[in-house]
């Protein structure tokens, strides 16, 4: 296999099993997964600091667990593979699911898969699969959000939280839609809130109002209709 990099800088003890490479991928996990962390957290994700650095940590101890294993003749090739597979589902089962039902939290949760991938490649002593990796992860979740978001304002479809204050408010808010020049494209009943007095909703809307498409966001057009008085909440999906 060829030399890492970064490993051959460092000196064969980096390559080997040992206490000073122990410590060394340890160390460099937690701080990784740290930072990572520190990014999910700063924007409000359920999964912050303590969740990516566990799941880090288990991934990069069941690398070593396993490398040790096989340096002893063992074979164990599916401890690291279920290591974060396990962790990274638990963690995120978590944070894919909010109090209104909607699924949420899918980067913050493919986030944690990546982390323990990234886990394994540090305790099997690949330092820099590991940081290349971890520069990209970092980069997919600082810079591409904002990217992200002015596409998803430029498309002319999108999904709403709908919840009326009363069912007969249905057919109010459906003729509204379509005098404001969109189209609705599919209307769920969300069963979650049969007894609570309110009529929740999942709508999907596409803007066919050529004026809608050129002047309007989503934010603006979510902003209008929740002065409805008849419109307990709403907000965008996704």
């Amino acid at each position: 296999m060829t030399q890492d990099y970064i490993a051959a800088v460092l000196g064969p003890w980096s390559m080997g099993l040992n206490s000073g490479s122990v410590i060394l991928r340890i160390v460099l996990s937690v701080v990784l997964a740290s930072i990572i962390g520190c990014e999910r957290s700063s924007k409000r994700h359920s999964a912050g600091l303590r969740t990516f650095i566990i799941v880090s940590l288990a991934s990069t101890t069941a690398a070593i667990v396993e490398v040790f294993l096989l340096d002893t003749g063992c074979q164990a090739p599916w401890i690291t593979a279920a290591a974060v597979i396990a962790s990274a589902m638990i963690s995120g089962y978590s944070v894919l699911f909010s109090s209104k039902g909607q699924i949420k939290g899918l980067t913050t949760s493919a986030g944690l898969w990546a982390c323990g991938i990234i886990g394994i490649t540090i305790g099997m002593g690949l330092y820099t699969a590991s940081l290349v990796s971890f520069a990209a992860l970092l980069c997919s979740l600082s810079f591409f959000p904002a990217i992200e978001k002015y596409l998803k304002d430029k498309s002319n479809h999108f999904e709403v939280h709908l919840e009326l204050n009363s069912k007969s408010d249905l057919r109010s808010f459906t003729t509204t839609i379509r005098r404001l020049g969109m189209r609705i494209d599919d209307i769920e009943l969300n069963p979650a809130y049969i007894n609570s007095g309110l009529s929740v909703y999942s709508v999907s809307f596409t803007i066919s109002s050529e004026e809608l498409k050129k002047y309007k966001k989503h934010s603006e057009i979510i902003e209008a209709l929740r002065s409805l008085e008849y419109i307990s909440h709403i907000e965008e999906m996704g």
